[in-house]
């Protein structure tokens, strides 16, 4: 329920919480540092934590046609590094995972980013993160009826449904769109289908954190990752999930490329092309974070790999990895 900014101020940069207070929007300086290049990423990962943290418990949860709301255990990991691992457990609902691995990943950021500051940043921004945690708390407890009552009134003040955060992470993680799309594609799974949905869902949103790929999107957060990198000719990638209710189906790493509409044009200097699959690799089980990663860092650095795998027979494993062609489309 706070925004984070920082303000050049005498040769330092201040990192400031913006909040609605008792007296409407307030800010504080929670701390200082002497270069942007050390603030910057401090204050990116509180924006992300704050929002990962804040939108959930503020709005109403309304698959299978009821309202509801989103569970609170993700609270618990913003001042408990133990808590940290119940992030990767669970299967409330897609979205609702999707936005703690978020989490998980926004914390891992700011440990990260903490590393290169002196001792006393370090403890401010923990206090800060403390202060967070406290005041949310009980404005949930206050509007879900369950305070106590004498607890002294909140530093920081949350509305439900009117959530005061940063929500640009740069993956759409906290819009409806996004909601609405991991709803509408969990509608009619059974508890045992969800949680498979959900074990796919992070180890393909983990791989596509790992690896740093540019050209790399989460099309579908649950479901297909897609890879394109510069200079590939037109080939592509796609990493596709199964369906958790079919028994038959299975990952599947496809390799497409891009062909002019219009025959008469080349490639690059096409008006308009349709993409078609040319290999398919159909995974005899599931493949973890790092498998992922690899494949999409050696296209990264390789975009040419595309076209030479596209070429691999079938029953050959794909150079350089374990990934087995099982079929060959016809063009």
């Amino acid at each position: 329920m706070t925004i984070y900014s920082q303000h050049a101020n005498r040769g330092k940069n201040q990192i400031l919480a913006t909040y609605q207070g008792p007296d409407g929007v307030a800010s504080k300086t929670v701390t200082s540092l002497g270069d942007s290049r050390l603030s910057t990423p401090i204050v990116d990962a509180l924006n992300r934590i704050s929002a990962f943290i804040t939108v959930p418990v503020s709005i109403h949860d309304r698959r299978g046609r009821r309202v509801g709301y989103y569970p609170r255990k993700h609270l618990a990991a913003l001042t408990d590094t133990a808590a940290r691992g119940e992030l990767l457990k669970g299967a409330h609902s897609l979205w609702y995972e999707y936005v703690c691995l978020r989490l998980h990943q926004a914390l891992a950021d700011l440990d990260s980013a903490l590393l290169a500051v002196p001792d006393t940043v370090s403890r401010a921004i923990r206090s800060e993160l403390e202060l967070e945690e406290r005041d949310l708390r009980a404005a949930l407890d206050d509007f879900s009826g369950t305070s106590l009552g004498d607890e002294p009134e909140p530093e920081r003040h949350w509305d439900f449904g009117h959530p005061f955060v940063k929500f640009d992470d740069g993956m759409d993680t906290l819009s409806d769109r996004t909601r609405a799309q991991l709803d509408s594609r969990e509608d009619g799974y059974s508890p045992e289908d969800r949680e498979k949905a959900v074990a796919d869902l992070r180890v393909l949103v983990t791989a596509h954190s790992r690896s740093g790929g540019r050209w790399a999107s989460l099309d579908d957060p649950s479901s297909e990752l897609f890879a394109e990198p510069y200079d590939s000719d037109g080939f592509y990638l796609t990493v596709q999930t199964p369906d958790p209710s079919d028994d038959d189906s299975s990952w599947e790493i496809e390799i497409g490329r891009w062909e002019p509409d219009d025959p008469h044009e080349e490639y690059g200097e096409h008006s308009s092309a349709t993409g078609s699959t040319i290999l398919t690799c159909a995974l005899p089980s599931a493949p973890d974070a790092d498998d992922i990663t690899r494949l999409l860092k050696s296209v990264d650095e390789n975009p040419l790999l595309l076209a030479q795998w596209a070429k691999t027979p079938v029953g050959t494993a794909l150079e350089g990895t374990t990934m087995v062609a099982t079929r060959h489309h016809e063009p």
